[in-house]
């Protein structure tokens, strides 16, 4: 497999001290941090056959037209879709009829998918779920109908009723109705100045933003084993900067690809890149009403079928589409509400990867290791309690005399030894302090294979600090 090298260049970790003030609930500009403008791309590698843009609707309170609240993203013919959800059992109108739509559909046949941002049409009883209906019967009127799909029929739906082909997503204060009216009288101009040009798609992904200081926008271009001359494209977009904790993927995000992949398989795809990215960062603990994160493969740049993961194109797909979650993901992070620090917490030689994982996921949602990692204190006793006290972990997973715990600095000089085998190591307390200067840090977890010693497996978390504007921002929330 071949990656686009302005993907493989996004990678790379840019390390900087910046400071920035946000605007809460809805920014009265559109301008992005300086800090964060080498986050935001200046072109793009789009799949083909998807076209987006971004409108103004007004469910914002803001008097500046400028900036987009509704997003329209779209196929030029029907695609196969997958989406993994929150967990919250308050879930959110959008997420009920967009889940609906998927399990009528079969997967098969999604032709776009619209969101407002403003509104998380959370908690919203009846009346909410009839607007995400209302707004995905509008989207699909713009579209010439679909002609009848055998296996809907197959499975005992009426054949003279098919189901909506359009995902519903939103995202912003909880508990309030739509401006639905708003909303419906401006889907038609969203339709209407549906474009493939790059501009639009960071338009779409700025009218996802709440308070995000940047539009997350990622593309790349990739090759299969069994296509070497078919260059493909692979698309995302993502919101959020506070409650996140996910428990499927986190706030909203999206993917877009034109490689011919069927639903049957772009479910266990995308479940299993989600399981590394997206449910593996943290910005504060909560999980959403509203997460969502969709895939939609239109299969227009042709190319054999992939129908198994185990294959050698599904094989790379997978690792592409991990690899491209993960950096999509990791952008929630580098904008988390008020931090200051970008962390990885990596868990090595644990017995299974589950384990690892439930040992990372606790270190990133502890407030007193975030506020040491913000204070610049190089407390690694935090750490340790935060391993000790997590929760469900298999017999033996843990053993005190094997842990070892580190500081791994991000500019390639050496690991700063904090626990060995269980001994605490003589610590040099300035270097420590110079490694918490920086923005990026690595925590390095080793369990020495647990009980049994023989524990080889791993799981990464990606996380920020606490910060006092972290608690501003949220103080002032809806004021």
């Amino acid at each position: 497999m071949a990656l686009d090298p302005t993907f493989v260049r996004a990678k790379g970790i840019i390390q900087s001290s910046w400071r920035y003030v946000r605007t809460f609930s809805a920014p009265a500009t559109d301008s992005i941090p300086e800090s964060k403008r080498r986050y935001v791309p200046t072109s793009g590698t789009y799949p083909k056959g998807f076209l987006a843009t971004g409108v103004h609707v007004g469910v914002k309170p803001t008097t500046n037209r400028q900036i987009p609240d509704l997003a329209l993203l779209a196929s030029e013919e029907p695609c196969s879709a997958a989406a993994v959800f929150t967990k919250n059992k308050f879930q959110a109108a959008p997420v009920t009829v967009s889940r609906q739509v998927l399990d009528r559909r079969l997967g098969e046949g999604i032709r776009a998918i619209v969101i407002n941002s403003g509104c998380a049409n959370a908690v919203t009883g009846k009346g909410g779920l009839e607007d995400a209906s209302s707004m995905a019967r509008a989207v699909d009127a713009c579209f010439r109908p679909l002609p009848p799909n055998k296996a809907f029929i197959q499975q005992g739906q009426r054949s003279d009723i098919d189901p909506s082909s359009t995902l519903v997503m939103s995202t912003g204060v909880i508990g309030q109705r739509l401006p639905i009216s708003k909303i419906l009288s401006a889907i038609p101009t969203a339709h209407s100045t549906l474009s493939a040009t790059h501009y639009n798609w960071l338009r779409a992904a700025r009218a996802i933003c709440t308070t995000d200081t940047f539009p997350k926008l990622l593309s790349c271009t990739f090759t299969l084993p069994s296509s070497p001359g078919t260059t493909y494209s692979l698309a995302g977009m993502t919101k959020g900067a506070g409650m996140i904790h996910p428990n499927m993927a986190t706030l909203l995000g999206m993917l877009f690809t034109d490689a011919p992949i069927p639903a049957k398989t772009l479910q266990p795809l995308l479940t299993h890149a989600v399981d590394r990215s997206f449910n593996a960062i943290s910005v504060d603990g909560d999980t959403s009403t509203n997460d969502t994160l969709t895939f939609l493969a239109n299969g227009a740049a042709g190319g054999n079928l992939i129908t198994s993961l185990t294959s050698e194109d599904g094989k790379a797909i997978t690792g592409i589409v991990t690899t491209f979650t993960q950096q999509l993901s990791q952008l929630v992070i580098r904008d988390g509400e008020g931090a200051t620090k970008f962390v990885r917490v990596r868990v090595t030689d644990s017995p299974s990867f589950a384990d690892a994982q439930k040992i990372a996921s606790t270190i990133a949602r502890s407030p007193l290791v975030k506020t040491a990692l913000y204070g610049k204190d190089a407390n690694w006793g935090r750490i340790l309690c935060a391993v000790g006290y997590t929760e469900g972990l298999s017999p033996g997973a843990v053993v005190p005399e094997k842990t070892s715990v580190s500081f791994v600095p991000t500019g390639g000089s050496d690991v700063l030894k904090l626990l060995v085998r269980g001994e605490p190591e003589n610590i040099d307390e300035k270097r420590a302090a110079k490694i918490l200067e920086e923005e990026d840090l690595e925590i390095l977890v080793d369990l020495g294979g647990g009980e049994g010693g023989k524990g080889t497996e791993e799981a990464s978390y990606w996380f920020c600090d606490f910060s006092h504007e972290y608690v501003t921002i949220n103080g002032d929330y809806r004021t």
